[in-house]
């Protein structure tokens, strides 16, 4: 890998501070013809460029910024394969020819993260050791045991655990239980992204930074079937097929796309290493941890001892450290033997929220493809979306497994302020007397 880090745009953040240097991806200056555009270098859209590279397949990624600069390179770096949706009620939704090859491809998700990781042998601290969903109230410790028997039912390695045995492992009494998810994991994940963006090089891909799309239209005149983007450095891309990846950042690129979803800010906080008797009590396996609550908390320890904690935040970008606060007192109530801890990094990340929590994948118009709403679960589930929209398109036999959805925007999208923030009010009080 070839960029100097001293020159990245990536916002300031632990992952900016700790990554490996990224791959060099110049801006696009030269007009060119490829079979598939991909517009995003984030997870998506760079695991469908490797994959799609993989098959032989001419691909070139546009992004306006850099490889993970968005959601990618911002996250908590949980590599989680599940849905919102837990697998009974995805059969519900879907029927059980549909919903069983969706659940087998979302539970493979942190299988393919960890391949592809030792494949390409990226350097992104990768550890598996599995993910803990907690609950405070006891009434809440059935349902997740209750989901916990859903994926065991289906072959995946579960422990269903009380108040005692999460005590062990998280090092906290504050829960009254939970399960044990042994196909998780974590990773350092803008470390990834620039792994991913490193291999989809070597396999022949292009990636670009600093292109941003300013318009995409078919090439009617030549009666072909391509689209053609225009970049802001003036160049264009002539394209069989397109890729739109854009998730949280997503613009009006296309028409009534930025209306199908809710963006909101993720904040994430984390503390000075950890002295080694501190970080060999609070999740000493090394596992990642979420709570139960509607506005959930995650956290875990990064490879040099950390402690990181995430929530939902603002809608607008943070100001000032006053904005983290919530998550550090969160922290602090959590693991009052620490003590007062001292913070060294605090940032946030856009995440897109879709209505029905599912991830979209749209076909507006022939040779067009839409992947977005990971819904905060972006790791494993992007990834996934790339080796199979990969096959998709270059006409595999493997049957897709995610729902193709149409693009109906949510009715009075403008007020998506307001709906967040009723949203979050609402979410916290049932999450305190519910």
């Amino acid at each position: 890998m070839t960029s100097d880090p001293t020159t990245s745009t990536q916002p300031s953040s632990l992952w900016a501070a700790t990554a490996v240097a990224g791959p060099d991806t110049p801006p696009l200056l030269e007009s060119r013809e490829v079979d598939v555009l991909v517009i995003g270098a984030g997870f998506t859209g760079l695991s469908t460029a490797l994959h799609l590279a993989e098959r032989g397949t001419s691909v070139c990624v546009v992004d306006s910024q850099e490889p993970g600069w968005g959601a990618s390179g911002r996250n908590g770096g949980q590599v989680n394969p599940t849905l919102k949706h837990d697998p009974d009620e995805l059969v519900r939704m879907f029927g059980e020819r549909r919903a069983e090859p969706l659940i087998d491809a979302v539970s493979k998700s942190a299988d393919l993260v960890f391949d592809l990781i030792k494949r390409h042998d990226i350097d992104c601290k990768p550890v598996r050791s599995g993910w803990l969903q907690l609950a405070y109230a006891p009434k809440d410790v059935e349902g997740l045991h209750a989901r916990a028997k859903q994926w065991r039912k289906r072959g995946v390695p579960v422990e269903m655990l009380d108040s005692d045995a999460v005590a062990r492992r998280v090092g906290t009494r504050a829960f009254a239980g939970g399960w044990l998810d042994s196909r998780a994991g974590a990773i350092q994940p803008l470390s990834y992204t620039r792994g991913l963006a490193q291999a989809a090089l070597a396999a022949g891909a292009a990636v670009h930074s600093g292109s941003a799309v300013t318009s995409l239209s078919p090439q009617v005149s030549k009666g072909s079937g391509k689209w053609l983007a225009t970049l802001s450095t003036g160049a264009t891309v002539s394209a069989d097929r397109v890729v739109i990846a854009t998730n949280g950042y997503t613009g009006p690129l296309w028409p009534g796309l930025q209306s199908t979803l809710l963006t909101a800010n993720s904040f994430i906080v984390a503390t000075a290493p950890l002295s080694r008797a501190e970080a060999n009590d609070i999740l000493a396996r090394g596992e990642t941890a979420s709570t139960s609550q509607r506005l959930l908390l995650y956290f875990r320890k990064d490879s040099d001892g950390r402690l990181l904690m995430g929530g939902r935040g603002f809608f607008s970008d943070p100001k000032n450290a006053s904005d983290f606060s919530h998550l550090e007192r969160s922290l602090e109530l959590l693991f009052p033997q620490l003590g007062p801890l001292k913070y060294e990094y605090r940032w946030a990340g856009r995440i897109a929220v879709t209505r029905d929590f599912m991830p979209h994948i749209h076909e507006p118009a022939p040779g067009i493809t839409v992947a977005v709403g990971c819904n905060g679960r972006g790791i494993a589930l992007c990834t996934s979306f790339g080796k199979h929209l990969a096959s998709r398109l270059t006409g595999g036999t493997d049957e897709f497994p995610y729902p193709i959805s149409p693009i109906k925007p949510i009715p009075m999208h403008q007020l998506q302020r307001l709906y967040i923030a009723a949203g979050v009010a609402w979410y916290s009080l049932l999450d305190r007397f519910g």
